[in-house]
């Protein structure tokens, strides 16, 4: 990259001496220089070499001397803009004034080339580390932009109207989701499968970040689109696991639980493939875990057979899932918030409804973290059958 540099002097014999003495770096393109007799030419120089990157400039020149130019190139707000004053050895109050107004470093006249070539060498390495500090955050915006759009679309993905279904009385759901990057790999969603029948769905992508998010986002699709079909929920993680598998990258997985509520009779039927067991609350406040149904998670094996389970709800009861961000939530001195924890705050606070208990779940767990750095996606989803 040519270094491009503005010397600013009304003397004349200046200019045939700089291009001497930096015959061979102006000769290899590494140096190039553009001259202005006062400050007013400079400016003029600027406004047609805007990759300028340092300003050699007297402070002594008609029209506009270097003290002022020096205050009209602080107005141009460029950070990779560095400025050197060259004066007088006896004039250091001129000098002091100029390093006081942000001048980088200042050489004295007579010129010394030699000191002249070391400070600008000195200058230029200055300069190439701002332009890197630029480009490095103008990268960390860019990416930190496509990160607000990754969180943005993941964000419209998920149910987030509630109630969901105003229409139903046989029950009601509430489901939150807070990743611990800018961007997730926990998942819920839940849809009417026909007029007695609503399904629900939460899962734990593997490791964090973008490409948990894509793999949740992949997983969430292919979920919803294969139970939409109406087929049991043994099935469904068995058709989608199979997907997951022939294209799983990177060796990711997701943990998964399916439930469909046939809302007329209460009746739930669930396949689990390897996530964190969902909870029964009862309308008295007794607290159980639902039974496992021996499932892996899905995108590990291809080829495996899920099972499912059935369970008569009572009115009243809650089922309340959760992925491990919440039992495995760490305060400062690195314990978990545990399943006891999660078991208790069921049992003391049953009679809520469920957006109350989703809701009082994350304050819970935010109040044990006691402001340590959140280290996993946290998200719960409950439906309570009326």
């Amino acid at each position: 990259m040519i270094e491009k540099m503005l010397v600013v002097d009304d003397e004349p014999d200046l200019e045939p001496m700089i291009r001497q003495k930096f015959r061979k770096k102006i000769h290899e393109g590494k140096y190039e220089f553009v001259f202005a007799s006062n400050g007013l030419e400079a400016l003029s120089r600027l406004l047609e070499h805007k990759d300028i990157g340092i300003v050699l400039s007297d402070i002594n020149m008609p029209e506009m001397d270097g003290l002022t130019l020096l205050a009209k190139l602080n107005e141009l707000r460029n950070p990779a803009l560095r400025t050197v004053i060259v004066s007088a050895y006896g004039d250091m109050d001129n000098i002091r004034t100029a390093m006081n107004r942000g001048a980088y470093d200042f050489i004295t006249k007579p010129i010394d080339f030699s000191d002249l070539e070391m400070t600008i060498e000195k200058t230029i390495k200055e300069v190439e580390q701002v332009r890197n500090a630029i480009q490095e955050h103008d990268k960390l915006l860019a990416i930190q932009y496509d990160l607000d759009t990754a969180r943005n679309i993941q964000s419209a993905i998920l149910p987030k109207k509630f109630p969901p279904f105003p229409e139903r009385s046989e029950f009601e759901i509430f489901a939150s989701m807070e990743p611990a990057k800018e961007v997730g790999g926990d998942l819920y969603d839940f849809f009417l499968l026909d007029d007695n029948r609503v399904g629900f769905v939460i899962g734990d992508v593997s490791g964090k970040g973008v490409p948990a998010a894509i793999f949740m986002a992949v997983s969430r699709t292919l979920i919803r689109a294969t139970a939409l079909k109406g087929i049991p929920p043994d099935e469904c993680l068995t058709y989608v696991n199979n997907l997951l598998s022939n294209e799983s990258v990177a060796s990711m997985f997701v943990t998964v639980f399916y439930g469909v509520l046939d809302y007329r009779k209460g009746e739930l039927t669930y396949a689990n493939g390897g996530h964190n067991p969902p909870y029964i609350v009862s309308s008295e406040g007794k607290v159980a875990p639902l039974e496992l149904t021996g499932g892996l998670a899905l995108g590990v094996v291809e080829g495996i057979t899920f099972s499912s389970k059935k369970i008569q709800l009572d009115k009243g009861d809650t089922i309340f899932t959760f992925t491990d961000g919440v039992t495995e939530a760490m305060n400062n001195d690195f314990d978990l918030y545990s399943e006891e924890r999660l078991e208790k705050l069921l049992t003391d606070k049953f009679a809520l409804n469920v957006t109350e208990l989703v809701n009082h779940t994350f304050e819970s767990v935010h109040f044990y973290a006691e402001g340590a750095i959140q280290s996993d996606d946290i998200t719960v989803l409950a439906l309570k059958y009326l």
